[in-house]
């Protein structure tokens, strides 16, 4: 027996406030940290009205875009061809409205009309006949890169109409163009879904475990297809909002946008709700990343950085995100 007044057991390390605000805010405190220090280091270039205006304005498609790739990824599973999505809906869009004079309510249709079909393809494959998302989506999103260069010729194509370009560039508030407050709202859905209703409790529990979710008896296969679906759909309205950014469509673009969603995807689980992928970690990982490439760029480090910062990003991303979920499994 244990001496009198000891159970034997190990006392357990009470939490206090600061290590709670540590483990949640850690990451997003260290992604802080970088624009602050461009903000000192660079004040007349960096801190100004006009360069966060930029910033929020220009990266607000990438955060759409993480936004809606955060669906699989909450279910579990992963959709690597979200960039190549992008890519196609816009050239899809541009070639239609430019190339074939289509008005731009039935180009549109036609994009998320795409869009339906690649996400269903996704579904069907990885739910139906048991392939993993992951050499699927890379498959599919490979596909899509060959038949975005076919039909725009390998050339980025503009002219696309003005009421897009208007919908998605006009500055309404703060000098903030409208696709900013568009990935907010996505923000604030997904945010609600996730956190307040019975779907987003069974979409956690099925990207935590299929058979266990399945045994309480939800419905894991039809969510695990409509995570892939939304996704699709979603990268589908990013590239529209691409194209409006631009006025035009560039087909060699969507690939770039994979990795900068990944990071912010995996960035995000470990802020806000540790060890969960959620909407508004996701929002904040994505712009602060970007404010950190922009101070690179704005000291002359252009070009090359764009993508060492992303690639370290992604994996450090992972880490944080793997050991936010061990911590948050340990903690429950």
């Amino acid at each position: 027996m244990s001496p009198e007044g000891d159970s034997g057991a190990r006392p357990v390390a009470r939490a206090t406030p600061w290590r709670n605000v540590a483990s949640r805010y850690g990451v997003l405190l260290v992604l802080l940290a970088i624009p602050v220090f461009f903000s000192l280091y660079v004040p007349s270039a960096y801190f100004t009205t006009g360069n966060f205006q930029t910033i929020l304005s220009t990266q607000a498609v990438l955060v759409f875009l993480t936004l809606g790739l955060t669906m699989p990824l909450v279910v579990g599973e992963f959709d690597l061809s979200i960039g190549a999505q992008l890519g196609f809906s816009g050239t899809v869009l541009a070639v239609l409205t430019v190339n074939d004079h289509v008005s731009l309510g039935i180009a549109i249709a036609a994009c998320l009309g795409t869009g339906l079909a690649l996400g269903l393809v996704n579904a069907v494959v990885v739910v139906k006949l048991g392939v993993n998302s992951f050499i699927t989506t890379l498959g599919t999103g490979t596909v899509l890169l060959g038949l975005t260069l076919e039909i725009s010729g390998s050339t980025i194509i503009s002219g696309v109409p003005q009421a897009l370009v208007s919908a998605v560039n006009n500055t309404p508030v703060f000098g903030l163009s409208w696709a900013v407050f568009y990935a907010i709202l996505l923000a604030t859905v997904l945010w609600y879904v996730y956190e307040h209703t019975p779907l987003g409790r069974y979409m956690y529990f099925t990207g935590f475990g299929r058979d266990a979710a399945r045994l309480s008896g939800v419905r894991v296969d039809a969510i695990r297809m409509g995570g892939l679906v939304f996704s699709a759909m979603i990268a589908t309205v990013a590239g529209l909002l691409e194209v409006g950014t631009l006025g035009g469509s560039d087909p060699t673009a969507g690939p770039d946008f994979l990795l900068p969603a990944f990071a912010g995807a995996f960035l995000g689980a470990t802020t806000i709700k540790l060890g969960r992928f959620n909407a508004w970690g996701s929002l904040l990982a994505v712009y602060l990343l970007q404010s950190g490439i922009t101070g690179l760029e704005i000291v002359g480090l252009s070009g090359w950085v764009n993508q060492v910062f992303d690639g370290v990003a992604l994996v450090l991303a992972v880490t944080f995100a793997t050991l936010a979920a061990r911590r948050a499994v340990e903690a429950s």
